[in-house]
């Protein structure tokens, strides 16, 4: 799963979130850290209001919890949505032989770029902060 230090990268870098079904996120709130919590029609639902995006809670699964804010929970990306917005460029996942994940990428035809991390999610987030930095500063 992506580290908390990545999902806060990821969304200082302009990564916008718009609530789904399958999301995991964590509450910005020392009282609930390390709690990851995911969007479910049945446990977590997003309904939208004109004053923003609120994440209720159905039932007494989550505790006391009602709503949360979506300003006051933290996205954690899935691997296959990371994969989904570095489209074109992405090329292949792999394994090194010392366990870490290789995530490959190709930007404008230049020489392909290897992010690595020791989870999956955290090579990908790598590769997408860096794809995100070349489009802004036109370097890869």
């Amino acid at each position: 799963m992506l580290s908390t230090d990545n999902a806060v990268a990821l969304e200082a870098a302009g990564l916008q979130w718009h609530p789904r079904a399958g999301d995991r996120f964590v509450i910005r709130s020392a009282d609930m850290a390390g709690e990851v919590f995911t969007i479910s029609e049945m446990v977590v639902e997003a309904h939208e209001y004109e004053t923003g995006t609120v994440l209720g809670f159905n039932g007494t699964t989550e505790w006391a919890l009602d709503s949360v804010r979506q300003e006051d929970a933290l996205w954690l990306p899935r691997e296959d949505q990371m994969r989904e917005l570095l489209g074109g460029t992405f090329r292949s996942l792999a394994r090194s032989t010392d366990g870490r994940y290789q995530v490959l990428v190709e930007v404008s035809g230049r020489p392909e770029r290897v992010f690595t991390a020791d989870d999956a999610a955290d090579a990908y987030a790598e590769a997408l902060l860096a794809l995100v930095s070349a489009a802004t500063s036109h370097e890869v």
